[in-house]
């Protein structure tokens, strides 16, 4: 379960939500985000020989295709302790200092960015 502890219940539904997206297809991340309307998106790696997408990357796309202008917060769910930089682009395109939780597969915090 995610660490309680240092997130919002807000924040820990996107730690679960990214769990879930990374879970259901085996693939190397999961991210979610949350929109100025509170509305979240999930999403997971995307590696196809035409196409590579963070999870990150994918979450905020699919937030802006459903509208979002701003991204409150978001968090990212894998094996590596740092957050990739396309990722931490995408989420900066939108919002200058929003949240990017970092969390490893069981949901344990490992940090958070927020610049």
């Amino acid at each position: 379960m995610p660490d309680t502890d240092t997130l919002s219940a807000e924040d820990t539904k996107l730690v679960t939500l990214a769990r879930s997206a990374r879970a259901r297809v085996g693939a190397a991340e999961g991210a979610a985000v949350r929109d100025q309307d509170g509305r979240t998106y999930a999403a997971a790696t995307v590696t196809l020989p035409s196409l590579s997408v963070t999870a990150l990357q994918l979450a905020v796309a699919s937030a802006v295709a459903s509208g979002a202008k701003l991204i409150e917060a978001a968090a990212v769910v894998t094996e590596t302790a740092a957050l990739e930089p396309a990722g931490q682009a995408a989420v900066r395109d939108l919002a200058a200092e929003a949240p990017i939780h970092v969390a490893d597969p069981a949901g344990s915090l490992c940090g958070t960015v927020t610049a």
